[in-house]
């Protein structure tokens, strides 16, 4: 028998100037919109994991400051579900000459209208989400986190 386990995943929410960070992406649906975001690697803290994914694909540096939310999302179509943890913080630095992971085919910065004219095509109704709970003021300390190194 299978046990049934979501997938954890974490996505950075960045805003800077009313624009918000997103990646554009390759999937087998298209090229979609989605936040920096990604899967928890084993032995791994969700606040390093979302600084990591947001480097590797944004090439931005990220420092987590705040949870926004955790979102637990049955994917519509197959036997996923996913269990994001999402994080409000502020970009350290850039390296521009980083190359990006596969499939991110490019980092943008779009506006909160720019998010919802686009619904289509975002990776997921939990990026127009994010942004929105980010917007109105849901940031809880990192605190309620606890990491126990193995």
């Amino acid at each position: 028998m299978r046990i049934w386990k979501p997938n954890v995943t974490v996505a950075a929410v960045v805003e800077r100037d009313g624009r918000f960070l997103l990646v554009e992406e390759e999937t087998e649906d298209g090229l979609r919109f989605n936040q920096p975001a990604g899967h928890l690697d084993r032995g791994e803290s969700l606040v390093a994991a979302v600084a990591r994914e947001a480097l590797e694909e944004t090439a931005h540096h990220f420092r987590p400051e705040s949870l926004v939310g955790i979102y637990q999302w049955p994917r519509p179509a197959g036997d996923i579900t996913y269990l994001r943890f999402a994080f409000a913080g502020t970009v350290t630095g850039f390296e521009p000459e980083r190359p990006l992971d596969t499939p991110i085919v490019r980092a943008v910065w779009l506006s909160l209208d720019e998010l919802r004219a686009s619904r289509e095509r975002h990776r997921s109704p939990l990026i127009l989400q994010c942004c929105e709970d980010y917007v109105a003021g849901r940031r809880y300390p990192l605190e309620l986190i606890r990491h126990y190194d193995a």
